[in-house]
């Protein structure tokens, strides 16, 4: 009697999961006309700036870095490097002139 009771629960769980995942697949939003509105922001002026809103506002808005607090270039040279190797970010190879530019503008003084 113990083995009916727990099959026809497994059973009943796994129709219950089924219909779930059906239901979330029906109500799925189509986002394949969505448009992202035009950048209207600007990085801070400098020397390097126009290399940042070349490069990184291909990927976010000036907002991502202007809103971070003032931190080290460690900070900055840490973030580069996450953004070319971990979100495959179009850097390139020589990243000290966009690490100046960040550390400069929106870095610890």
């Amino acid at each position: 009697m113990k083995k009916i009771f727990l099959s026809l629960c497994v059973i009943s769980a796994s129709a219950v999961c089924l219909s779930a995942a059906d239901k979330a697949t029906v109500d799925a939003p189509d986002f394949s006309s969505f448009v992202w509105p035009a950048e209207s922001g600007a990085y801070k002026p400098g020397a390097g700036s126009e290399l940042a809103q070349s490069l990184c506002i291909t990927c976010h808005s000036t907002e991502y870095v202007s809103t971070q607090p003032p931190l080290p270039r460690k900070f900055w040279e840490a973030t580069v490097k996450k953004m070319k190797e971990k979100y495959a970010a179009p850097l390139p190879a020589d990243n000290t002139a966009l690490i100046d530019y960040l550390t400069s503008a929106y870095g610890a003084k």
